[in-house]
């Protein structure tokens, strides 16, 4: 089968620095790299790395052609990434010592994706195969119904949160993916706590506290791998590619989500995002 993205494309610029900005100060960094990152791109890369065969649709500016030529080396199909007369998404991450971030995104070309764009990708999917969306692109919702309607299993990682995005495609959901933030937020705009959804398996990253899963047999929880972690950025992704990356292989869903433990707590130990994504060899390879 294959995983079809409607994803977020970003040039991730990295600030080191030695602690988290407060308001008003200004602070010298330590560091500076560029990556390729946004959500999507970093999803796309980490079910590629995980052995799934992963179709990016998304939408990059001129100034971003080497983001797409990135996702291309790095085993996605790109195909379906438009090039449009707008400029390419950019997130602004800083990156403490011990790891934690604060990022700010500039949305570009990810909002503004034509929907003949997605009906082309979505005209060569099968039925069976997985449609992952995030809450940073334009067509969501247009998505979410149109892979209900073809037979795809949809998933969305509700991040960045926005009740009203969140609400609008939860109908069409076989896989809800958030963190405990997001949970929470989920709730208050809903009244509902993860397991009062009618989606059939809902996953709730609770960071170095592991995971829950939300499914048939009710909850189940996935303790977290001990690491020293030097930047959390990405990690969050990287867990949810490994996840579709399993199902769609055919993995149960406990299976994929131990094998997804394993590749965020070996990427939080490395500095970056999408580059750096651990590839399916190094997480079997993993002995922390």
């Amino acid at each position: 089968m294959a995983i079809w993205n409607l994803g977020s494309i970003n040039a991730d610029i990295v600030y080191a620095v030695p602690h988290i900005p407060a308001p008003g100060e200004t602070l010298g960094t330590t560091g500076r790299e560029m990556f390729l990152g946004g959500k999507g791109a970093n999803m796309s890369v980490a079910a590629a790395r995980a052995a799934a065969r992963v179709n990016h649709i998304g939408a990059v500016g001129k100034d971003g052609l080497w983001t797409a030529q990135r996702l291309l080396e790095y085993g996605v199909d790109t195909r379906n990434i438009a090039v449009l007369d707008t400029e390419t998404a950019q997130a602004i991450i800083m990156v403490d010592p011990a790891g934690e971030n604060v990022i700010l995104l500039h949305p570009g070309a990810n909002v503004e994706i034509p929907q003949t764009v997605l009906q082309t990708a979505m005209a060569e999917a099968q039925t069976g195969d997985w449609l992952v969306i995030q809450n940073e692109t334009n067509l969501q919702r247009t998505a979410a119904a149109m892979g209900r309607k073809m037979g795809l299993r949809v998933a969305y990682a509700a991040a960045p949160f926005d009740a009203d995005r969140v609400m609008a495609v939860l109908p069409h959901l076989d896989f809800l993916i958030l963190n405990a933030v997001e949970a929470e937020q989920l709730h208050a705009a809903t009244g509902k706590t993860p397991a009062d959804l009618d989606i059939a398996d809902v996953i709730v990253t609770l960071g170095a506290d592991g995971a829950e899963w939300y499914g048939p047999e009710g909850k189940q929880h996935f303790a977290a791998i001990k690491v020293d972690p030097v930047d959390t950025t990405g990690a969050g992704d990287t867990f949810t590619g490994y996840v579709l990356a399993g199902l769609d292989r055919g993995m149960p869903m406990a299976q994929a989500i131990a094998q997804a433990m394993r590749a965020g707590a070996l990427m939080v130990t490395r500095h970056g995002t999408a580059d750096v994504i651990p590839d399916l060899s190094e997480v079997q390879a993993f002995n922390p």
